[in-house]
């Protein structure tokens, strides 16, 4: 299967919720639909919220290489499909998903209401910071060397990383994604293709002259650097109608750092009229 059979390509889903309002969250890189699970728990009332997992992560398909044009594309494709059929959705992307966002709404606009990027820019993603934890080139390379085999455990591979990963944060997040099938663990994710695609996972997504008219939140963590004042002009170009705000004592995980403060942010911004 290639990234260019839309239709026969997998993308796997979560449902929460029974609101009226639909929602559609995309995750960050090494990320899963779930871990949006209690944004989309507190709009459960007003919302229906469908939790993605994105092409090469989770349960989806892996593609062949890694391109935010196609792999927007097969996303637009599965929520058209499905959970955009009677009226557009509000999607809300974080990090790399973020980027997937912005691409999708420019390049699909008519299946977005409105657009909320948890604290990624619409240009080059600032460089890797082993200190924050978003040295991937260090994280996925170490996942890479763990020799699978000798994994009996979940704490065995936590206690073989430990000192490549220092971060017991870090390695819970990055375990999420060690599935045991057979007696055996395996990676979920296409640890070898977003290894060998992070300058492109990077860098600025190719936006062309699409535009999103829609409200659209930039929502950015205070001690993060994703979102940054020099990308106001390529913001305002590519979505004229935007808000910003920088959430106090957050990092680049906004939503987990400060689940409250995203959550009442998000509800504020999703029940403002259009």
């Amino acid at each position: 299967m290639t990234a260019l059979d839309s239709d026969a390509f997998h993308i796997a889903t979560h449902t929460i919720g029974s609101g009226d309002e639909r929602a559609v969250f995309f995750h960050g890189l090494m990320g899963r639909g779930k871990n949006f699970s209690t944004g989309a728990k507190g709009l459960s009332e007003s919302h229906t919220s469908l939790m993605v997992d994105l092409p090469n992560h989770g349960e989806s398909d892996w593609t062949e290489r890694f391109d935010y044009a196609e792999q927007a594309d097969l996303l637009a494709n599965k929520i058209a499909g499905e959970f955009a059929a009677d009226a557009p959705v509000n999607l809300i992307g974080h990090s790399l998903g973020g980027k997937m966002a912005m691409t999708l709404a420019t390049r699909h606009p008519d299946l977005i209401s409105r657009l909320v990027v948890v604290d990624m820019g619409p240009g080059p993603s600032p460089a890797p910071d082993r200190s924050k934890g978003t040295d991937f080139t260090h994280l996925l390379s170490s996942l890479q060397a763990l020799d699978l085999a000798a994994v009996q455990t979940r704490g065995d591979a936590n206690e073989m990383l430990a000192e490549a990963i220092p971060s017991r944060t870090v390695r819970g997040f990055l375990l999420q994604n060690l599935k045991r099938e057979n007696g055996a663990f395996r990676w979920e994710p296409n640890i070898d293709l977003l290894l060998a695609s992070l300058e492109t996972i990077g860098a600025q997504p190719e936006y062309g002259e699409g535009q999103f008219e829609g409200p659209v939140l930039w929502m950015g963590g205070a001690r993060s650097d994703y979102v940054r004042d020099e990308q106001l002009p390529l913001m305002k170009r590519l979505f004229p109608r935007t808000n910003r705000i920088t959430v106090k004592d957050a990092g680049h995980w906004v939503h987990s750092e400060q689940p409250a403060v995203f959550l009442d942010v998000l509800k504020t911004f999703l029940a403002q009229p259009k």
